[in-house]
């Protein structure tokens, strides 16, 4: 992972997650293969092996920077606009779907 970027520095862990699914994917029907929460607002979208790619999605309509995994046990962040994954030693735990 590399070093966390200047996004990082702005996250405050309060936004709660939008469900325990992709948004989109359950409105639709469709499935997903992991899932991703919005550091800013919350919104749980699916990830870029889904074949819907609603994560990257709501980045693009949003310009929303960071992610961070939505999965059991993976404590990562992604930032869309520098391209890099990173962890945040001091971050609370992560939270994920059951």
């Amino acid at each position: 992972m590399a070093d966390p970027c200047v996004h990082a520095t702005q996250l405050t862990f309060d936004a709660a997650p939008s469900g325990d699914g992709c948004l989109e994917c359950l409105r639709d029907g469709t499935e997903w293969v992991h899932l991703r929460m919005c550091q800013d607002c919350g919104h749980i979208g699916c990830c870029d092996s889904s074949p819907n790619r609603h994560a990257t999605a709501h980045y693009t309509e949003t310009q929303h920077p960071v992610i961070r995994s939505y999965e059991p046990g993976e404590e990562w962040f992604w930032c869309y606009v520098d391209e890099g994954g990173f962890e945040l030693p001091d971050a609370p735990e992560a939270l994920s779907h059951a």
